[in-house]
């Protein structure tokens, strides 16, 4: 433990920033899972006219937002800023000019404070969420971590001791809903409008493929995209509420089969949703459903937590920080961040 670093105990208060696209959020967590603030700002009004996130514009209302952002998060948190003992961020992945702001934002404060700073891989921090909502979950869980740039199976066998079932071998499922739904005229973000519209239309209307559907764990939604694009171009009279419903489903089922094998396959005491895609309705209502039948616990965080946020970030500085002391303030903002798995 390093040796100039406070105890790490249910008392700890951490201040984190999330930079890493187009939300800038901050938070106050204490003691790991006990949050006192979550504050988001997001920009999807200034990207939707792009039909998706320019990096540029995010870097800019970054800088705008994050310190209104952060002064929020404190005042609501109702503490003085003399009580947080940590400060971190996400150092990555991410956009570059988005992760710096929050990065150098962190780094400040940690140096005006005199505070331990910890800088956290912010797709942990999605395997994070379920924790972060409920501590009391039991090890081995598998998380099925769903977002527009990420589709993974991950064995988390211990606190930060992760082990990778499989992944995307080309779209991400969240990618995959933002082209379909540019495809079909549907705006930006994708996977809210097409959640929205599928409601009302037959989900076995269109028998698209199951990519992979019985082969291990790895993932692949390319295909499946463009087979909505072929059956669209070659039925123009088809209804848009059919195609979006048929589309989902075929995601749906391919994530839910695949997590309940990895589940079976590692003896899983909890199965876990986590990213942005977690948020989807009917992914949600299948996924716990399934874990009914199979008699695993099955947990679904709350869609704040699904989003990217600064609480889940704290969440995961608080447990890297009591196991392996705090970051130093070389290190730099990575866009291509690794999370590290065991063999």
């Amino acid at each position: 433990m390093h040796p100039t670093l406070p105890q790490v105990d249910k008392s700890t208060v951490v201040l984190a920033i999330e930079t890493s696209c187009d939300e800038t959020a901050a938070a106050l967590v204490m003691g790991g899972h006990d949050v006192l603030s979550s504050v988001v700002s997001t920009q999807i009004d200034l990207h939707a006219q792009y039909g998706g996130v320019v990096p540029e514009i995010a870097s800019r209302a970054h800088l705008e937002h994050i310190n209104p952002v952060i002064a929020r998060a404190i005042v609501e948190a109702g503490i003085d800023e003399s009580r947080i003992d940590v400060v971190a961020a996400t150092v990555g992945p991410g956009l570059i000019g988005a992760l710096l702001v929050g990065v150098s934002a962190a780094k400040s404060l940690a140096l005006t404070w005199k505070r331990p700073f910890v800088g956290v891989n912010h797709m942990e921090a999605h395997l994070y969420a379920a924790f972060l909502e409920d501590p009391t979950l039991e090890f081995p869980l598998v998380v099925l971590l769903v977002s527009g740039g990420h589709t993974m199976l991950v064995e988390m066998q211990d606190h930060g001791r992760y082990r990778l079932l499989g992944q995307t071998i080309d779209d991400a499922a969240g990618e995959a809903f933002d082209k379909v739904a540019r495809f079909l005229g549907l705006g930006y973000p994708g996977g809210p409008a097409i959640d929205s519209l599928a409601v009302h239309g037959n989900p076995e209307a269109i028998a698209f493929p199951r990519a992979m559907l019985h082969e291990g764990f790895e993932f692949s939604f390319s295909g499946l995209k463009t087979s909505v694009m072929n059956h669209v171009r070659k039925h123009p009279e088809a209804e848009t509420v059919d195609v979006a419903a048929s589309f989902q489903a075929a995601v749906v089922d391919v994530l839910v089969t695949k997590a309940r094998r990895a589940a079976r396959a590692v003896g899983a005491r909890s199965l876990a949703l986590g990213g942005g895609v977690a948020a989807n309705t009917l992914l949600r209502t299948e996924f716990m459903a399934a874990c009914a039948a199979d008699g695993v616990r099955g947990f679904l965080p709350s869609r704040a937590m699904c989003t990217d946020n600064a609480a889940m970030i704290a969440s995961v500085a608080w447990h890297r920080l009591r196991s392996d002391g705090p970051t130093s303030l070389e290190i730099g903002a990575d866009p291509g961040l690794r999370l590290s798995f065991v063999q």
